[in-house]
């Protein structure tokens, strides 16, 4: 092939390059981190979990970043942009800025074949690692021990919530989910577990390694009414915090952990109580129960297993009152989409199944089996569309201005809806 020119040139290179898209072993990653002379001289977080890791991340950035650190971080998948898994200092990498570290990973590949995840996290970590930073975050993928991203060893861990997820890969049960987790702990380095009910496995491979590990509710734990809430854990406590500005119910969990991951770096990583505010306050991630005023409402989340929509769910039901609920809706065929739709159709009056632009998705004739299922004998309109805008334009056509809209499912149901900027919705019928 013609030498790559552009980021799209070579993430159309790095989806050639393997067979499959996952392949769960970790020794040619570590082949070429040495051959690149991969490592980070600041502290690395790294962030584990079947749900609340992309929060989880976006709380340790924001919070540091207000108490004045400069901070890299990893994350993913991307909604619209490639270079959305890439932030320095808040900001989106530029596409040129990723090109020399492409070809710095091509050159130490020497033939080791990568899958395009391998290669693409490979590059972005060797960007994080040549740019002046005070801290660096890196989100794992689906799993834990054999993740690309376990091949830096980091100075603290974070495991947040253990739910069934990608059970071909990891295990069919939550003891084998925690125990895949579980591989990016490192002997001797601290590490936190905001999950309220961890695996054994997990207690049993930290204890295993003589990890200093602090768990929710029993090294640190939270509280709160209405206004606010405070945190206590070994060594320091918040008094009188706001709530994090990501909306849901489960997010004053991975916020304690955030907490907790920062009372283990205080040495090294000092943090005021106004950078904690601050950096809640102003924390800010698309996708995750992000709510669009308009008329009618418009809600984004990229909810899709049973765990994440039962949170989706909970959060719809405390939103208040709308006449209708209009789902937009697409995910992958390998979910437990039965077990997440059934927490989610009691709310629902109209559903728009939409194909997406992967193999992996479900088909939407699949999806209106799975719906028609879980609404269990409830009238609701089910319409099938070619893509996730559509769905949308035929959900508004249909809403009255009271109604919302709720827009969940895989990154690229809501990344479907998002390509053209933030929709901003106005009923077509209004007046």
């Amino acid at each position: 092939m013609t030498s790559p020119r552009t980021l799209d040139d070579w993430l159309a290179h790095c989806e050639a390059l393997h067979p499959k898209s996952i392949d769960m072993t970790l020794e040619r990653v570590a082949a070429v981190r040495d051959r690149l002379g991969l490592r980070f001289d600041v502290p690395v977080i790294s962030v584990a979990g079947t749900n609340g890791k992309g929060s989880s991340c976006a709380m340790l950035d924001a919070i540091a970043r207000a108490a004045g650190y400069r901070v890299g971080l990893y994350s993913k998948p991307h909604l619209v942009h490639f270079e959305e898994r890439c932030r320095i200092d808040g900001q989106m990498i530029e596409a040129e800025a990723l090109l020399p570290h492409f070809e710095a990973v091509e050159a130490a590949r020497q033939g080791t074949t990568l899958t395009y995840f391998e290669f693409t996290t490979l590059a972005i970590m060797r960007a994080l690692s040549q740019t002046p930073l005070d801290l660096v975050i890196l989100e794992v993928g689906l799993g834990g021990r054999l993740d690309a991203v376990n091949a830096i060893d980091a100075d603290c861990a974070l495991i947040t919530s253990i739910a069934l997820d990608h059970t071909d890969y990891l295990g069919p049960d939550r003891e084998s989910i925690g125990r895949e987790k579980a591989g990016i702990l490192r002997a001797g380095r601290p590490a936190v577990v905001s999950d309220p009910q961890p695996p054994q496995s997990l207690l049993d491979h930290a204890a295993a390694l003589g990890v200093d590990l602090r768990v929710a509710g029993r090294d640190f734990s939270q509280a709160g009414d209405r206004q606010q809430w405070q945190w206590k854990g070994r060594t320091r406590r918040f008094h009188g915090l706001a709530y994090p500005a990501l909306r849901g119910a489960n997010q004053l969990l991975n916020a304690a952990g955030v907490l907790a991951v920062f009372e283990v770096l205080q040495d090294r990583l000092p943090i005021s109580a106004q950078a904690v505010r601050q950096g809640l306050a102003t924390v800010d991630l698309p996708g995750r129960f992000q709510i669009v005023p308009g008329q009618p409402v418009l809600v984004l989340d990229v909810a899709h297993n049973p765990q994440s929509v039962a949170a989706l769910a909970l959060n719809l039901d405390q939103m208040g009152f709308y006449p209708r609920t209009h789902a937009v809706f697409g995910a992958m065929q390998d979910k437990d989409l039965a077990g997440a739709l059934a927490h989610v159709a009691p709310l629902v009056d109209a559903w728009h199944l939409t194909a997406l632009p992967t193999p992996r998705a479900a088909e939407p004739a699949a999806l209106q089996a799975l719906v028609q299922a879980a609404s269990a004998g409830r009238e609701v309109g089910i319409r099938t569309h070619a893509d996730p805008a559509a769905a949308l334009a035929a959900a508004l056509e249909t809403a009255d201005p009271a109604d919302r809209i709720v827009v969940f499912g895989s990154f690229y149901t809501v990344g479907g809806v998002l390509k053209n900027g933030l929709p901003r919705l106005g009923a077509s019928h209004v007046g």
